[in-house]
């Protein structure tokens, strides 16, 4: 009999713990994806312009194999180089982080650049401004194109949910890794096919719609959804600055050097001291602010330097949309 309730503690106890570790396995993810949240606005406002100029038909299976695409990256490639750096080289998450955040910024700014000093864009594409040849050869080239950008921000987005997991435990690391993935896969690319159907759904609503409202509210949607797709653009952006910038800060901190995070958060308090609940504001925009900088440094190194050396060593100057 005692052992019978030796062995119903010992259940009793393997529960428990059961128990705490889906608890922290559930913060870690949620605290994973809020960090990463920049990156996924920035991802889910990229992803449409890959479906673009093709056939209504077209757009869901290349969204479906783009998020196919997605998920090899993070699981397949990212997720066990990030178990590998979490095991044998942990000092490495700070400098990814900032190689991370650098990126943000550049994207960032050259987009904001890009907006204030607009240029011809002298890459074909289904926007009709060049040929656009095979479609079907023109719909891979775009899907690889995607996968590729995708690789960059998944990238980022596991660095940075590796940051944020506190547990020792490696199982723990994991099996949060792979929730993040999935969960901000389907997120990302689901929120990208109900975007980039909404106008099929505006039309179909103007020309089946029985009642005025109806037709009124689809020619709402179509008219909307332009508007929309700038909004996002507009949100990402600022998202990429905010978050590349908040990430260096931070990263140069763990690294040793804790005068910008010190410089910034002072400045929020005594702001704050002032104007109550908006320290957080402040320090967002501080981070926006200097995550610019950043990016207006590293767009003549990227352009002038990285690019020319990328083609020169690969053979190719393709970069990531």
């Amino acid at each position: 009999m005692s052992g019978l309730l030796a062995l119903l503690d010992d259940v009793a106890a393997i529960a428990k713990v059961a128990a705490a570790s889906v608890d922290d396995i559930s913060a870690a993810a949620t605290k994973a994806g809020a960090k990463a949240a920049g990156v996924v606005i920035d991802d889910a406002a990229v992803t449409p312009k890959y479906v673009q100029g093709f056939e209504a038909k077209r757009e869901l299976p290349i969204i479906w194999r783009i998020a196919r695409g997605s998920i090899i990256n993070k699981l397949v490639f990212l997720l066990p180089a990030a178990m590998l750096m979490a095991y044998f080289a942990p000092w490495l998450v700070a400098p990814l982080l900032i190689l991370g955040g650098c990126y943000l910024c550049f994207e960032g700014a050259e987009k904001i650049v890009h907006v204030l000093m607009p240029h011809d864009d002298q890459s074909g594409g289904p926007d009709g401004t060049h040929s656009v040849g095979d479609p079907a050869h023109l719909e891979e080239e775009k899907i690889k194109g995607a996968i590729k950008t995708d690789f960059v921000l998944s990238a980022e987005i596991m660095t940075i949910a590796l940051s944020t997991i506190e547990s020792p435990s490696l199982w723990i690391q994991g099996v949060t890794l792979v929730i993040v993935s999935i969960f901000i896969t389907a997120v990302v690319y689901g929120a990208v096919a109900v975007i980039v159907k909404m106008d099929d759904v505006g039309i179909w609503m103007v020309r089946v719609g029985k009642l005025s409202v109806t037709r009124i509210i689809g020619r709402s949607i179509v008219k909307f959804m332009p508007v929309l797709l700038k909004i996002l653009a507009f949100v990402g952006t600022a998202a990429m600055l905010w978050v590349g910038g908040s990430i260096i800060v931070h990263s140069v901190a763990q690294m040793g050097w804790h005068v910008p995070e010190d410089k910034i958060h002072h400045i929020a308090v005594a702001y704050g001291q002032q104007n109550p609940g908006a320290e957080w504001l402040i320090t967002a925009g501080l981070d926006f602010i200097l995550g610019f900088l950043i990016g207006l440094v590293l767009i003549p190194l990227v352009i002038k330097v990285l690019m020319p050396l990328w083609g020169a060593v690969f053979g190719s100057k393709e970069t990531a949309a």
